[in-house]
């Protein structure tokens, strides 16, 4: 109740009350301008005074930059629900929010202020993100939620790497793999905590039937081959036992989202599309080690598990905790409906791009106005939500 009466005592602006709030509206606000943006460099029609090759700011901005956000949003979001401790907000908001712009600055034109100083802006945003979490996640004592902030100390380490590896070879592959795998886990370990939960909470208010498994060994050991066979990928991209590791651990995941009971979820979408997003986590793999022993593009797998598991997974969680934490009703709109199909066709048209290289301009085209759609989308629907202040 303390913690409560001091939220409502709080008097600045309403974007800064809560970490969601700002990073969630200005990751979508990113996400949906980048993409028409890396289109138009692709094309040949928009330069930019970057650092980087074209494919790697793209690959940069999406998984540090957008990605970065997000996870900001949700741990700065969920971290106080775990301890119990005030939001960070404020002023300190303020200057985490600041260190992510300016990140993105920084990387678009370190051709200009040299990719020292980029990679010193940029990589400033994750390493004070990752402990800001580690003191909350400390003085709270929720020592179990430690290992999240150790997945962002490591995406720290990778997005430094990126930048270093960019610059010796001209471009950053191990990186890229290490980031994304790191990334996937995320997804793994939130998605296997916030599915089945939100999946049994659904339920339990329909007619008796089949219930998501709780967290049990199995899931162990779905995660821990899941995590070896990207370290796997990550190291040695192709090869037999590569390609083995990968799609063990494929049908793994796959086993473990039939668990979850998502067959009884169609006519919520709003549980149905973390379902959904779950999904792209098995075929990422599937597709990673098809490519491994060169039956596929290596971009199948790679956007399976970007577009598909992270994209349609970070909108999910947006749309969900947007609702939540402003004391909305927790159900999908015909506009957010409209965001995930677009989000989902975005994805699949993107992996077919890569499997078919003579429709890919095309499949390009339709992802990238899909993409948009869908960021832009989740802006126009809850940008009121998030600059306005929550009525207790």
């Amino acid at each position: 109740m303390a913690t409560m009466q001091k939220l409502r005592n709080y008097r600045g602006p309403a974007l800064l009350s809560h970490g969601f709030r700002p990073f969630f509206l200005f990751a979508a606000i990113y996400a949906g301008a980048a993409i028409p943006l890396w289109l138009a460099i692709f094309a040949g029609h928009v330069w930019l005074p970057t650092a980087f090759a074209p494919r790697d700011w793209h690959v940069h901005e999406m998984l540090f930059g957008y990605v970065g956000a997000v996870v900001a949003g949700f741990l700065l979001t969920a971290i106080p629900n775990w301890t119990g401790r005030l939001p960070i907000q404020g002023v300190p908001l303020a200057l985490l929010f600041g260190s992510w712009v300016a990140g993105r600055a920084a990387t678009s034109f370190s051709d200009m202020i040299g990719w020292r100083a980029a990679l010193a802006i940029d990589a400033a945003f994750l390493v004070l993100l990752a402990a800001a979490a580690a003191r909350e996640i400390v003085v709270g004592r929720k020592w179990n939620n430690l290992k999240v902030v150790a997945i962002v100390s490591l995406l720290a380490g990778a997005n430094i790497a990126f930048h270093i590896e960019a610059h010796i070879t001209g471009l950053a592959e191990y990186s890229t793999r290490a980031g994304v795998a790191l990334v996937v886990t995320l997804v793994c370990i939130i998605g296997g905590r916030i599915v089945p939960s939100f999946t049994r909470n659904w339920l339990a208010r329909r007619p008796p039937g089949r219930l998501p498994v709780p967290f049990n060994r199995f899931d162990a050991v779905a995660m821990v081959a899941g995590v070896c066979a990207m370290a796997a990928w990550v190291m040695f991209p192709t090869g037999r036992s590569t390609a083995v590791a990968l799609a063990a651990a494929g049908l793994l995941h796959f086993v473990r989202l039939l668990r979850w009971a998502g067959d009884r979820t169609f006519s919520d979408r709003l549980v149905l599309v973390l379902h959904v997003a779950y999904a792209f986590v098995p075929v990422g793999f599937f597709l990673c080690g098809l490519s491994a022993v060169d039956f596929v593009s290596p971009g199948a797998g790679l956007h399976a598990w970007t577009g598909g598991a992270i994209g349609s997974m970070t909108i999910a969680v947006m749309t969900r905790a947007s609702l939540g934490h402003t004391g909305q009703a927790l159900k999908a709109s015909g506009p957010v409906q409209a965001v995930y199909a677009a989000i989902v066709i975005a994805a699949v048209a993107r992996v077919c791009a890569a499997i078919e290289p003579s429709h890919s301009v095309a499949l390009l085209m339709v992802s990238g106005i899909a993409w948009t759609f869908a960021f832009l989308g989740f802006v126009a629907a809850y940008a009121p939500l998030l600059c306005r202040a929550r009525k207790f």
